[in-house]
């Protein structure tokens, strides 16, 4: 695995002159601090939020807890209310993060202690008598609160380090790609590999990404752990050029963030579009699909149906041409079928017995296709009792995308492996392997024609090959600035 290293190097003279001037300021500024309010929803909010939601949440209550709204947090559980107004020695939530081992909170094992400045936060908030915010309301779920409150960093001038490319996509022209970075879209001329637009989003990680009839670019993404969402953007929307590259501000400009279709909790980690471009569906770490009618356009997109029918998380999510029916494909070690007229399961495939990555369905809308750990992509019946037609196994590892082509008897799938295979679908016979990538697959795309296949990988890059002779197009890192070091 790679890790961002970050260098830090500060001359002597300037930390000589910057104690010195601490010195000087250090009591007017410990007057000015010590006299300063402490705010509940952006101080102590956060840390109850990352420290003690996973025992205190609204599903768990721990104890009978529930430190998901100011008022049930003040109400407090089995031992009454966790702190009193005015007195920190006197509140048993102060006295339990501060102690050890089964009377430490959060328990060991079940999160990191908090540290002396995220006591001594809440212990001044406590001796300043308790107060919640203004305008905020007391029944308000603070998860939500926090995060309308909570703003994206800027872009990185340049990338430390290479990013995780989990989604791509062609534009419509087939002449550019979008990749997701941090924090931002990307970009890129696939005839000489070079960035041309950025695109600053909310969401930290795109994890699927799909043009719409018209030219919109729609896009699952996220915070793992925080949010997720999906937002429509304009990427030929305004911006300003900085070194010859376009810059756009996806986060607050209308005019290129221009619908979020979806707020989440966690993760949206798959995004599909219908054949004929008429039903968008995305599904992630909720394990609810969601399919939209865009029909009348994505701007206008009507949300149809809600779908919870795996156990675990959706990893991928394939819309057959019939119009009818809907493939998932999920860490719960199963694929299903979904019909959805009747809005109904129809149909589940549990040959993987392993986590299921990716999926796809034949043209016909007859036949499904699903890959996973077991390193095996598989075809199955997709319209009757889901039975087995054969397993093609050939990867080394993981099998973490599948594409099925639109026109061409053609599988193409992706794996931890590093290289890109592509099966003839109805024999299941290898057809070709595309090496080049030095890290795991996390992301393909077909061009609009179907003659180009791209693929994104763990470690930024990019490749870009031709379909019929596997000829490596275009090969590029999807990190803006970034140096590999030697």
């Amino acid at each position: 695995m790679h890790r961002p290293q970050h260098l830090v190097c500060v001359a002597c003279a300037l930390i000589a002159s910057a104690l010195a001037l601490a010195a000087l300021l250090a009591a007017p500024s410990a007057a000015r601090a010590e006299d300063k309010p402490v705010s509940f929803i952006n101080d102590v909010a956060p840390i109850l939020k990352e420290s003690c939601y996973a025992c205190h949440d609204a599903k768990k209550r721990s104890g009978k807890l529930d430190m998901t709204t100011f008022e049930k947090f003040m109400q407090g559980g089995n031992n009454d209310a966790p702190v009193s107004a005015g007195k920190p020695d006197e509140s048993l939530l102060l006295e339990l993060v501060q102690g050890k081992g089964t009377k430490r909170m959060p328990p060991e094992g079940k999160g990191q202690p908090l540290n002396k400045n995220q006591v001594a936060v809440i212990a001044k908030w406590v001796a300043q008598g308790c107060k919640l915010d203004g305008g905020v309301d007391a029944k308000a779920d603070l998860v939500r609160e926090l995060r309308l409150r909570w703003q994206p960093p800027a872009l990185l001038p340049s990338y430390p380090f290479p990013t995780i490319v989990n989604a791509i996509a062609f534009t419509p022209d087939g002449k550019g790609l979008v990749a997701g970075g941090q924090h931002e879209l990307t970009v890129w001329g696939i005839a000489d590999g070079k960035l041309q637009k950025r695109i600053r989003t909310r969401a930290e990680r795109a994890y699927g990404m799909v043009f719409v009839p018209d030219g919109k670019l729609v896009v699952a993404g996220a915070r793992p752990g925080q949010e997720g969402d999906v937002r429509v953007y304009d990427i030929i929307g305004p911006g300003e050029s900085q070194n010859g590259v376009a810059v756009l501000d996806g986060v607050a400009n209308p005019k290129v963030m221009l619908k979020q279709l979806l707020d989440s909790d966690d993760s949206v980690l798959a995004l599909a579009l219908s054949p004929d471009g008429k039903r968008l569906a995305a599904g992630g770490c909720d394990r609810v699909v969601r399919v939209w009618d865009v029909s009348g356009g994505v701007l206008n997109a009507k949300l149809e149906q809600s779908i919870e029918n795996h156990a675990d998380w959706v990893l991928g999510i394939a819309l057959a041409a019939d119009g009818k029916h809907l493939l998932t494909a999920s860490r719960d070690k199963t694929a299903k079928v979904w019909d959805l007229a009747t809005k109904e399961s129809v149909m589940t495939f549990p040959d993987h017995q392993a986590p299921v990555y990716g999926i796809a369905v034949k043209a016909d809308s007859k036949v499904g296709y699903s890959a996973g750990e077991d390193k095996q992509v598989r075809t199955w019946n997709a319209v009757a009792e889901g039975k087995q037609v054969r397993a093609i196994g050939g990867h080394g590892d993981f099998v973490l995308k599948l594409l099925a082509h639109p026109k061409q008897p053609l599988l193409i799938s992706g794996s931890a492996d590093k290289t890109v295979r592509i099966w003839n679908a109805d024999s299941g016979a290898a057809v070709k392997t595309l090496s080049g990538l030095t890290d795991q697959v996390f992301a393909l795309a077909l061009n609009p024609d179907g003659t180009q296949v791209a693929a994104g990988s763990y470690n930024g890059e990019v490749a870009v090959w031709t379909l019929t002779d596997g000829k490596l197009v275009k090969q590029f890192n999807a990190s803006p600035g970034y140096v590999a070091k030697k």
